[in-house]
């Protein structure tokens, strides 16, 4: 496993740490492999009854490395890298909380629409600028969004990308907690010991009634949002959004149809 990526043992809590600070823990495709070996990893250990994805005090995850995936999506979405961290994530069994500060961009949000609980510090920014790049949802936001927010909300999240803060996701009902940043990770701890000293078979069960409604709709919205992703990224307006990116500038979409 990459040192990208750490695992703890915390109580029966296992701790999935993004640990690529100096690049806002910017995920690459190593890193997406790291991730899904240290959830199944959990599943698989019966002393782990709950699983904590976190990063660092000032950053959860800036998204997607650019450099890394403007090279494109190799093969069938399912089997990539990411496509297999995501799959894993939303058929999750056991619990999974998530502490989150600072930026949480792209798929730093997503993610959190798969986590039973989510604690943000107050510097937690949160951002989902695919359309900015020129591409798509992914993660089953494109499903999951407008259901818990409606459409009006979601479509405003989805098509400008803006950021917005932990009260903003509080008041959407995307988070459980705000606490001060040094907290954030004790806090979502004690959130874990919480659920760890429940009747693990009881918490499992209640888990599969509150996702299995629209696990299949998910999947099939996950590879539709997934295959589309992988094409957007070969695009000239995410090319025109990468190269931007790079040379510090604003992108120009306006000759595009």
């Amino acid at each position: 496993m990459t040192n990208l990526v750490l695992t703890e043992q915390h109580n029966q809590t296992l701790v999935i740490r993004i640990n690529r600070p100096e690049r806002k823990n910017a995920l690459t495709h190593d890193m997406y492999t790291a991730l899904a070996d240290a959830l199944d990893a959990g599943h698989a250990d019966d002393n782990v009854r709950c699983i904590l994805f976190t990063g660092h005090e000032s950053c959860f995850t800036a998204g997607n490395d650019l450099g890394d995936f403007a090279k494109g999506l190799p093969g069938d979405f399912r089997e990539t890298p990411v496509g297999r961290f995501l799959f894993d994530l939303a058929s999750a069994l056991k619990p999974v909380v998530a502490a989150v500060n600072g930026p949480a961009v792209g798929i730093g949000t997503t993610m959190l629409l798969h986590c039973d609980m989510v604690v943000a510090g107050n510097n937690a920014r949160f951002q989902m600028p695919f359309a900015n790049l020129g591409l798509c949802p992914e993660g089953g936001s494109s499903l999951l969004l407008p259901s818990w927010l409606g459409r009006v909300r979601a479509s405003e999240l989805l098509m400008l990308g803006g950021t917005f803060n932990a009260d903003d996701a509080y008041r959407l009902g995307l988070i459980n907690r705000i606490c001060e940043p040094a907290d954030t990770e004790a806090t979502a701890l004690a959130l874990c010991d919480r659920i760890c000293a429940q009747p693990p078979a009881a918490i499992r069960a209640t888990k599969d009634l509150l996702t299995r409604p629209t696990v299949e709709q998910l999947k099939e919205v996950m590879l539709e949002e997934g295959a589309l992703f992988a094409e957007r990224l070969k695009s000239p307006e995410a090319t025109e959004a990468f190269q931007a990116f790079m040379e510090k500038r604003q992108p120009d979409f306006s000759s595009f149809k």
